[in-house]
């Protein structure tokens, strides 16, 4: 089984002065699902290298045992160092894409030519692709075979309007995820604030936030084993 995991190179928060990038919770927890179910991890980022973290994920209430294990890893530090150029891989040599979120992907990931082609690819090879939080934002350009937004008509989830509230980025951001889904024929639905909650619709996978970060890996491992 091979995992690919695509991260944001984006470390700008809008005009704000601070520092976003990827969230750590949503790497590391996918991460180690992945791992611990034996797949083959390759991990990319538009600019290839090291990705950035949102500082704010670093802090200490957003720890949990996956983050914790990730710290004292020395060879998933070394791999997230050494991510590949997004522009070098191949939907063929993967058996699934997963897209950690952050901020940082609502600027580079969701505009980027490569991330659009490489999960259409995906999609049209038959190949489940994820994204947790913000990185739904990535579905912003792509199309299915018809020509349609990927997510029209589909069931999905993604950072909510209120979540996106409660952090008072709302007017940083250059979208808000939740809007952007429904705008493009999406059928959004959401949890609570902050609560799991995973969507699946056929190949298409999504999480709304942070807390769902295991649950969406998980729902990927069994739809790769069905």
């Amino acid at each position: 089984m091979k995992v690919l995991m695509v991260l944001t190179s984006h470390d700008q928060l809008g005009d704000t002065g601070n520092k976003t990038g990827f969230w750590l919770e949503e790497f590391a927890s996918p991460y180690y699902v992945f791992k611990d179910a034996g797949a083959e991890i390759t991990l990319a980022s538009p600019k290839g290298g090291q990705p950035p973290l949102d500082p704010k994920s670093d802090e200490p209430d957003f720890q949990t045992a996956a983050t914790e294990r990730f710290k004292k890893d020395e060879a998933a530090q070394k791999a997230l160092a050494n991510t590949v150029r997004l522009s070098e891989v191949s939907a063929g040599n993967f058996d699934t894409v997963f897209y950690p979120g952050g901020h940082g992907p609502l600027w580079d990931l969701a505009e980027s030519e490569d991330s659009r082609s490489l999960i259409e690819a995906f999609y049209q090879a038959g190949k489940p692709v994820a994204a947790v939080c913000h990185a739904p934002g990535v579905f912003r350009h792509t199309k299915g075979a018809d020509g349609k937004s990927l997510v029209a008509g589909k069931q999905v989830t993604g950072f909510s309007n209120s979540e996106e509230a409660a952090v008072e980025l709302t007017d940083v951001v250059p979208f808000l995820v939740e809007d952007m889904l429904k705008e493009n024929g999406g059928k959004y639905s959401k949890a609570d604030d902050w609560q799991s909650h995973v969507v699946e619709d056929g190949l298409l996978i999504t999480g709304q936030n942070p807390a769902s970060s295991d649950a969406t890996a998980e729902a990927l491992l069994k739809r790769l084993s069905q």
